[in-house]
């Protein structure tokens, strides 16, 4: 799967507003999506360094129009935790060399809000 058909979009609410302060941020995400895919693709599409992953199957809600009665569908919930802080990655290349790694991470996603 592609990181867009994973990510399917931001859930805002007063609870993930609060989190985002830590570093926490709550997606809607796809029903078959693993912990993994979902780290790999906010670390994709966001450019950030995820810490964590926490999953949950939100149930459907049993709705009523006039005389018939349904059911909305179930859905996935992801709270991703980011590092807040990142350091620059440094290893030892051939020959004892230290080198530090090229790529970049961001400390918060701005996208969040205009999403």
């Amino acid at each position: 799967m592609r990181p867009e058909d994973i990510i399917i979009a931001p859930v805002i609410t007063e609870k993930s507003n609060d989190g985002m302060q830590e570093g926490k941020y709550t997606f809607k995400v796809n029903k078959k999506a693993t912990k993994v895919d979902i780290a790999n693709a906010v670390e994709k599409l966001f450019e950030v360094k995820v810490l964590k992953v926490n999953t949950m199957t939100v149930k459907g809600k049993t709705k009523r129009v006039g005389k018939y009665e349904g059911k909305t569908s179930d859905w996935t919930k992801a709270i991703v935790t980011i590092d807040t802080n990142p350091a620059e990655v440094k290893y030892l290349a051939k020959g004892g060399k230290e080198v530090k790694g090229t790529k970049k991470f961001k400390d918060s996603i701005d996208e969040f809000m205009g999403a």
